[in-house]
């Protein structure tokens, strides 16, 4: 079992101060000390943009013109990861085009002995940004042995049955673990995991979020979802049965996409959900962290009025790189 060193912030410090985000952009609140090295369970915040990233391909609109001046600005794709301080452990929730990017920002905050040292890949669902950095475990890239890779029916079958996703099975680069949704997986004594299905744009396989249980806190991870009418579950009763909600904040407003039918690529809007949110308690309020944010979202600027919105409303935009006890 991989051993996890103990958190030493000098060379994140020295990161910081060296010219080092052309390759590790925006690590802006890394919140590990020196306790990290106990019996914690942390979630780490890998990346906050929608799947294109931030600045996205090709953009030349003001949203990402600063953006690709100062890579200081730039964000990955959504992502999180879950650390068990006792065992060594950790798991990726989604597996992005930023894996490799994701993955040295994991080992920065917190090392293991192996690489890549994951104890599991959990995946949402067969969009481009949640699935396809597998492409750096294959054989072409990595090499990696036998990493745990949970799916759901669907998408295991969409990975064993199409290149380039297949070799990665037939050469034991993934070993894929068939999940269910809302059927518990216990990584071990401390954590366990709860697909739930959500209704979502379904080509290639069924889409969930994920329920995370400590012996002490939970969290949820839904990055994508269609409006929040669509879903046959309540979204308030929902955050209110966890203590961070980590929710779709892909669009902050209608009309963000000029040209295109929002119709045709539903979310809830980050400003839909502050109203559908406005009547919870202030305390469940605070638990709500918009993620998987699209190039076009304000919010993505800090400092900018769509930010401010969310803060008045009690909630906020979640920060890469951020750490969280669990």
């Amino acid at each position: 079992m991989n051993s996890i060193k103990r958190w030493n912030p000098r060379p994140f410090l020295l990161l910081l101060a060296g010219f080092t985000w052309s390759c590790l952009p925006a690590i802006l609140s890394a919140q590990v000390d020196d306790r990290a090295d106990t019996d914690e369970v942390s979630l780490v915040v890998l990346g906050i943009a929608q799947d294109g990233g931030y600045p996205q391909s090709g953009c030349r609109k003001p949203c990402c013109q600063q953006v690709w001046q100062d890579a200081s600005l730039r964000r990955w794709v959504s992502c999180v990861a879950i650390v068990d301080h006792q065992t060594g452990q950790r798991w990726m929730f989604d597996c992005t085009p930023d894996f490799r990017d994701q993955l040295r920002l994991l080992d920065t905050l917190v090392s293991v002995d192996e690489s890549p040292g994951l104890a599991g890949i959990f995946l949402t669902h067969a969009h481009i940004g949640h699935y396809t950095g597998l492409m750096h475990v294959g054989h072409e890239a990595m090499g990696a042995k036998k990493i745990p890779v949970y799916a759901m029916p669907r998408m295991e079958k969409f990975l064993t049955n199409h290149g380039p996703w297949s070799q990665l099975v037939s050469k034991q680069n993934i070993v894929l673990k068939p999940i269910q949704a809302d059927r518990a997986i216990r990584l071990n004594d401390r954590i366990k995991v709860t697909p739930f299905q959500v209704p979502h744009r379904d080509e290639y396989s069924e889409t969930v979020g994920f329920r995370i249980d400590t012996a002490n806190r939970s969290v949820v991870y839904l990055p994508d979802i269609d409006k929040w009418s669509k879903w046959n579950r309540s979204i308030e009763e929902l955050v209110e049965s966890v203590d961070l909600a980590y929710l779709d904040g892909t669009f902050f407003d209608n009309g963000e996409i000029p040209g295109r039918d929002m119709a045709q690529i539903p979310h809830p809007f980050v400003r839909e959900s502050i109203q559908q949110f406005a009547a919870l308690d202030e305390s469940q309020r605070n638990k709500v962290r918009f993620i998987h944010l699209n190039h076009t979202n304000p919010a993505l600027r800090a400092g900018s009025p769509a930010q401010q919105q969310i803060k008045r409303a009690g909630m906020r935009v979640a920060v890469q790189g951020e750490v969280e006890r669990l």
